[in-house]
């Protein structure tokens, strides 16, 4: 029954509870949610993603400045252990034709050399050669046909290098060089040789550590099958165009050693000057040389070795990380509305 005060109550649409009369307005598609939730996860994925990525840049990055710092530090050894095997493979190659060459040949050149000696001490201007005498000059001892006469061996700075003709930039950055003008290192009186060599080169020590030698040192060229002997007697520093002290002298055999110094500066030339003495019993051998650069090699190939490892860590980091990182990332698939 109807009350007839009662009033008419509009009616209202009920909520449909079978999911025929549509969707209550408080309750959002099941499907608007799966798709919220399948882009946060993606989103979360490329977030993830990204800074696994700046990492592994960064693991790079440092990876590429410690090795640039470390090779700056080795390049030093690297270069002149180089340059040592140069210098050694010049001698060998020296002492190998010497040994092939006749004795007779042998005389000849000796003859030779200290024939160019006796006429240098006549020479008006021996420092500027005249075209004809520098012609002379190089072809004279010029043993295997590259410009080497012979090789110097200084046992202080266990130093071993070959000798070329003249002070030329491209012999002095890995030999010694004989300075023109002086005579050639088959001994004699009245004569004096002069070597000269690079000091503080980062790419090999050539004369490095003359300034520490000191009277009483010695050292030796070797010259086809003879060595000569010097010990030190005189160390002078001198302007460049002071070459007082390596004038002759009538009744001396001496020989003279010449760097720049101060390093890196090089405004004056080093001295060390030796007089000719007999070879002495007890030197230091062939043998202890080789030992030498044999040491650095092993020095060489330790460090080479910790550095390759040292990459191959680096790289198995960075393929560690890719592959994590890609297994730790969700498909972006598609969630379809549900109806």
């Amino acid at each position: 029954m109807r009350n007839r005060h009662s009033k008419d109550v509009p009616s209202q649409n009920l909520t449909d509870t079978t999911g025929k009369g549509g969707s209550s307005p408080q309750q959002p598609p099941t499907g608007s949610t799966l798709e919220s939730m399948g882009g946060s996860a993606a989103s979360a994925g490329k977030k993830n993603k990204k800074g696994d990525g700046l990492i592994t840049v960064m693991i790079v990055v440092c990876s590429l400045v410690l090795l640039s710092g470390i090779g700056l530090l080795l390049y030093p050894t690297v270069a002149d252990w180089w340059n040592r095997q140069h210098a050694s493979r010049a001698v060998a190659s020296y002492v190998e034709q010497v040994d092939d060459m006749s004795a007779e040949k042998k005389e000849q050149m000796l003859a030779d050399a200290r024939a160019y000696n006796e006429k240098l001490n006549t020479l008006p201007n021996r420092w500027n050669l005249t075209d004809e005498e520098r012609e002379e000059y190089n072809r004279t001892l010029d043993v295997t046909g590259t410009g080497i006469m012979g090789y110097i061996t200084i046992p202080a700075l266990k130093a071993r290098l070959p000798i070329y003709h003249g002070t030329e930039e491209s012999v002095l950055q890995i030999a010694g060089g004989h300075l023109e003008g002086s005579s050639l290192p088959v001994g004699g009186e009245g004569t004096h040789t002069a070597v000269s060599g690079h000091t503080g080169l980062p790419s090999a020590k050539l004369f490095t550590g003359l300034d520490s030698l000191k009277e009483g040192d010695t050292f030796a060229f070797h010259v086809l099958d003879d060595t000569y002997t010097y010990q030190v007697d005189q160390i002078r520093v001198v302007l460049p165009n002071e070459m007082r002290d390596l004038d002759f002298s009538a009744d001396q055999d001496y020989a003279t050693l010449i760097t720049c110094t101060p390093y890196g500066v090089n405004s004056h030339r080093l001295l060390v000057r030796g007089h000719r003495i007999p070879n002495p019993v007890e030197t230091v051998s062939e043998a202890e040389y080789a030992k030498a650069d044999r040491d650095q090699t092993i020095v060489i190939g330790i460090a080479a070795a910790l550095i390759v490892l040292f990459i191959a860590w680096i790289v198995s980091i960075v393929i560690r990380r890719s592959k994590r990182s890609g297994r730790g990332s969700l498909p972006n698939a598609k969630v379809r509305h549900a109806k």
